[in-house]
Formats: C-alpha cells, sequence, structure tokens
C-alpha cells in the first residue's frame, strides 16, 4: 500500500510541479477594479454561448419574486425509473419493492415505477406491482413511455390489472435534439406526438373501469422554444380532453441545466400563465443538477406556479442527478411549512437507498448525511451548546432556536450526541458541552480554557478526532488523577466543628514519601484543610471553588482554582460527599503546582 504523506505548503516541503495546470497569464481586463487582478484563463470557454443566446424567455412583469411557498407541492419520486436507470446496476425487483415499499412509508401518493418498455426487468416489476396487491388505494402509479407506437402498446400491457396509473409520454423538443437525434422540424414532431397521444387515448378508453391519466414531458423544455411547447402541451391536453377532475400532467424538465435558477423560473411562469384550460393542467417540473442549482430551480419553479416536482430521494440520477426531494421537503419543514411526506428516520431512509441504488450517501449531503449535524469548530460548539442550555432551562417558547442548527436533529431521528465533536479546530464550549453531556462533568467558564488546549494538544499530537471517552480519560488523567495519587496525598482526614462555630480538619498526610499527623481550623471544611496543608509547609489559597451537586449517578463534583506553587492551577474531585470532592479538587490543584 502506498503511504501517504501529509500536506505541508511548498516553504515546508519539497517544490512540486503541476504539468497539467497553467497558471491564468492572460492580461487583466481593462474594466477590472484594482482589487481583482484576475486574468485570462486559457480555457475556450468561447466554445459556448450563454443560455440567453440559445433560448428565449419572452416573460415580463414576472411575479415570482414575490411569491412565497406555503404548502408542499406533489412530490413524485422517480427514483424507480429515472433514478434506476442512472445506476451501473440497475435494481433488481427485490431491491425495487424494498424501494417501492419505502416511498409508500413516507407518504408519496403518486411514485413513477418503472420504464416497461425498456428492459424485462422494468416490465416485470410494474406487472409484480400489478398482481401482488402492493399499491394501496391512495397510491396512483407512474410508467414512462417514449412517442413510439410498439413501445406504448407494451407499457400498457404492463398496467394491465391496476385500477388507476399515470402514463407518461416523452419526446426531446429542443432544437439540438429535434435535428442531430431525431430528423425532424416542428411539424414533424408534432405529429409524431400527436400521433402517440391518440394511441394512449385509444388504449385508456379500452379500459373503462380504470383509471389512467395522462402525463407529457417535452424532454429538454428550457432549451425549447417557448411558443412550441405551448402549442404541443395545449395541443395534448384539447386532445385527451382535459378537465378539472381529469386533469392532464405537462411536466417541464430542465433535463440539462443551462442557466441560474430565475431563468427556469420566467420560464415556468410564462407556461403558467399561457398554458390553455389551466385549471385542468397539473404544471409539473424535473430539474436536473448539472450546474449544482437542481433544487434552487425546483424551489423557484414552485413560486412561478408549478404544483407537481419530480425527484429523486438524495438526488440519484443521470451526470449531477436529478432534484433532491430530502433537501426540498426538509427545506420546507424548515420554513415551517408541513412537506407532508415523512423524514422522521432520516438514517433508516438513507440505508434503504444505499441498498437499493449500491451508492453512498456523501456524509455532508443536506439532512440526511452523517456529519451534517455535527460541529467541530470552537465558536460553532459554543453557540449549539448556549443553545441547548438554554432549551434545557425551560419555559421558553415551543420554537426551535439553537445558532447553527437549521432544524432540530430529533426531528429526523438524529440524537444530540453526535451533535458536537472534537479535533484541533474545537474549542471550549464544544468541549465542554461533551463532557456535561456525557458524563456529568460541568466545567466552570474559567477551567474551560485550560481543559480545551489539554484536548488541543492532544488532537494536533494524533491528527484525529477525541470522542467524548478520549475527553473523559484526559480529564480524568488531568485533573481527578492528581487528588488521589500525586506526590501529595491524605492517608486519612476528618472534620469536626468546634465549639465557636468553625471547621477543624484533622489528617495523615503524605508528602514525598513522608507521612505526617496535621490539623487546621477554617471557617469551613476547605479552609480548614488549607490550614492544615500550611501545617505541613505547602502553601494554598483556594481563589475560586465550584461545587455542583449530586449528579445522576448520586455523584458530587467539585473545581477549586488555587494559587500555590507560584502558580494558578485548577484541581477537580468526585465523590457521593460534596466535602470529599472539594478536598480532592484542592489537593488536585497542589499536585499539579508540583514538579
Amino acid at each position: 500500500m502506498r503511504e501517504e504523506t501529509p500536506f505541508m505548503p511548498e516553504s515546508m516541503s519539497e517544490t512540486h510541479s503541476f504539468p497539467t495546470i497553467c497558471t491564468p497569464r492572460g492580461p487583466v481586463p481593462q474594466s477590472a477594479p484594482r482589487w481583482n487582478p484576475q486574468r485570462s484563463s486559457s480555457m475556450p470557454s468561447h466554445r459556448y454561448r450563454s443560455a440567453f443566446d440559445r433560448v428565449a424567455v419572452p416573460l415580463t412583469g414576472r411575479s415570482w419574486p414575490q411569491a412565497r411557498i406555503e404548502r408542499p407541492p406533489l412530490w413524485v419520486p422517480v427514483d424507480l425509473r429515472d433514478g434506476n436507470q442512472a445506476l451501473a446496476e440497475p435494481m433488481d425487483t427485490p431491491r425495487k419493492r424494498r424501494m417501492f415499499d419505502l416511498l409508500v412509508a413516507m407518504g408519496f401518493k403518486e411514485i413513477e415505477v418503472g420504464y416497461p418498455s425498456a428492459s424485462r426487468t422494468d416490465f416485470d416489476f410494474v406487472r409484480h406491482l400489478a398482481t401482488s396487491g402492493a399499491v394501496p388505494g391512495d397510491v396512483t402509479p407512474v410508467v414512462f413511455t417514449p412517442a413510439r407506437p410498439e413501445l406504448i402498446e407494451r407499457t400498457f400491457a404492463s398496467v394491465a390489472g391496476l385500477d388507476r396509473a399515470v402514463v407518461h409520454l416523452y419526446i426531446a423538443t429542443a432544437p439540438v435534439w429535434r435535428e442531430v437525434v431525431l430528423g425532424r422540424d416542428r411539424a414533424g414532431l408534432l405529429g409524431v406526438v400527436r400521433d402517440a397521444a391518440r394511441q394512449m387515448d385509444r388504449l385508456a378508453r379500452a379500459r373503462p373501469g380504470a383509471d389512467i391519466r395522462f402525463q407529457f414531458s417535452p424532454e429538454v423544455f428550457n432549451l425549447t422554444e417557448p411558443d412550441f411547447v405551448l402549442e404541443v402541451c395545449d395541443t395534448l391536453t384539447e386532445l385527451w380532453d382535459a378537465s378539472p377532475d381529469r386533469p392532464v400532467v405537462h411536466n417541464l424538465p430542465a433535463t440539462v441545466e443551462i442557466a441560474t435558477p430565475n431563468v427556469y423560473a420566467d420560464q415556468i411562469e410564462y407556461m403558467h400563465r399561457h398554458l390553455a384550460r389551466r385549471d385542468s393542467v397539473i404544471l409539473s417540473v424535473h430539474p436536473h443538477n448539472d450546474r449544482g442549482t437542481g433544487v434552487a430551480c425546483a424551489e423557484l419553479a414552485v413560486l412561478a406556479g408549478a404544483q407537481r416536482v419530480e425527484g429523486c430521494l438524495f438526488g440519484n440520477g443521470e451526470r449531477t442527478g436529478n432534484v433532491d426531494l430530502v433537501n426540498l421537503a426538509l427545506n420546507l419543514h424548515a420554513q415551517g411549512v408541513d412537506p407532508m411526506i415523512d423524514f422522521s428516520d432520516i438514517d433508516e431512509i438513507r440505508r434503504t437507498v444505499e441498498h437499493c441504488n449500491r451508492l453512498p450517501v456523501p456524509p455532508r449531503h443536506p439532512y440526511g448525511g452523517d456529519l451534517v449535524y455535527t460541529a467541530f469548530s470552537g465558536t460553532h460548539q459554543d453557540a449549539i451548546s448556549k443553545g441547548f442550555a438554554r432549551r434545557a432551562e425551560g419555559g421558553g417558547p415551543e420554537l426551535w432556536e439553537v445558532p447553527y442548527l437549521p432544524i432540530d436533529p430529533a426531528d429526523v431521528g438524529r440524537t444530540y450526541e453526535a451533535v458536537i465533536r472534537v479535533n484541533s479546530q474545537s474549542g471550549k464550549g464544544g468541549i465542554a458541552h461533551l463532557l456535561r453531556t456525557g458524563h456529568g462533568v460541568d466545567l466552570p467558564a474559567g477551567m474551560r480554557a485550560e481543559f480545551s488546549r489539554t484536548v488541543q494538544e492532544a488532537t494536533d499530537d494524533s491528527g484525529r478526532e477525541a470522542t467524548p471517552k478520549d475527553l473523559w480519560e484526559l480529564f480524568e488523567a488531568g485533573y481527578l488523577a492528581p487528588g488521589r495519587d500525586g506526590s501529595v496525598t491524605l492517608a486519612s482526614w476528618s472534620v469536626r466543628n468546634d465549639p465557636a462555630g468553625g471547621h477543624r480538619f484533622v489528617c495523615t498526610l503524605r508528602v514525598d514519601e513522608r507521612e505526617g499527623d496535621y490539623d487546621g481550623t477554617g471557617s469551613g471544611p476547605v479552609t480548614a484543610f488549607t490550614d492544615a496543608l500550611a501545617a505541613a509547609g505547602i502553601g494554598v489559597d483556594v481563589l475560586e471553588l465550584v461545587e455542583r451537586g449530586p449528579a445522576g449517578d448520586g455523584t458530587a463534583s467539585a473545581y477549586a482554582r488555587c494559587r500555590t506553587g507560584g502558580g494558578e492551577y485548577w484541581g477537580a474531585g468526585r465523590d457521593v460527599s460534596g466535602t470529599a470532592a472539594a478536598v480532592a479538587a484542592v489537593l488536585s490543584a497542589v499536585n499539579r503546582a508540583r514538579p
């Protein structure tokens, strides 16, 4: 195995060359401000056209920027079709059934279940659903077909026996696809679509007892002339005789993202305003993620009038994927809008999707990744810890208001244990939070900075994350052990009240292996103990003493900041007796000060 070497800045390591990367050496544009010295690169950007040069967007007076999303769209997962066709190893029937059952359990009511004319596996799975009773009465399967007669026939054959279905017709409509792929002009393509739609209508009428509705997707809608899309969609709305109680779905895909999300929103709003029989049309969108803005495209499209959104759980799909339904739905949840889909066990959802897709979900994936509710940064940890502490005080509003956590991790089945984790970037707040929640050790504010330096030294040396167990071991070794096992120990001791109302501390002290009996007096047990230490030649002033009541296990804690040995040192003690814990904390500080 090749041994990896740590990254070091060039000044700390040998000089490395990067033959495939050329630092831009072109001119600084004359219009550039002085603070931006970026130069022209050697990349051939001139070969590409702006979206505005490729398709007209005739919308003016847009209204979507002022809109709000106040209810969720109809979510339609396409994991079993579009997501499946993007897998290196497509799902077999058992994996498809597991995915289907998950989608049903989560609350999806319309599910694209396959492309039955594309493969025997897909056809067999649709037949499995039709004959097994797996489809609940309020769930509608969607099947996908291209505009080819023999494939439409096979698609209808696959849904025989289903009480309801949506048959989804698609054809590419953009100029490059028409010319390069299909070899047809606008009129020729419209003729193909009409013929396919009539065939679908005839086959549906042959099954009068079934509720079969229709969907149409002009593939690459976002690169198609708006007037042509409108013509094709309106033709099908009329041909299929759409009505409010039997609407047609017009699904407008950003098949390949080509522009900023506002352009897609403008295109959707144009269609929303101009589609015929608008109350008989369900306006749907199907964004892909080529530019990394699929979620934004979907959200802006809903603002612009879309009522239905197709996508995949965790964004699986061709190239960079389909829009991510987990991300979209939980974005709504974080805005106080019920997504009407259940994500309360996000880890089980993720495990199922990873099993079915045989693809991992990245640890930083929004809402579902392993690390998305985890803070390593010290400032983040401190803020989160204070947020939890405020909620623990009670009496506040139910509203979720914890810094850096957009939703309560418990909403999706995550525990709070993984919210704060410690590495060399972490700060005193996060370390203190983990000790408090994991071990009942509630460090005083003044002690946190000192202990965090101990932790940082350990993580800097190891280069690894410190677990709650590691933190406890560092605390135990650094603060509790010196109160028991240092060069100054108590062989025995007792505290008595004297007649004047003070305290007398009587002990046997072992100092550097020499043992002696000492006693001291004071207003309290701790001051009496320091007096006894002084009698043994050990000077101690207790500057701060913080005592914590018994924890759930009945153990009391004490933390003492002492001036001793020429400096200030913190010590800690734990015992079932609060007095014993305080004595151990002072003794800990004494021993930590000694060489």
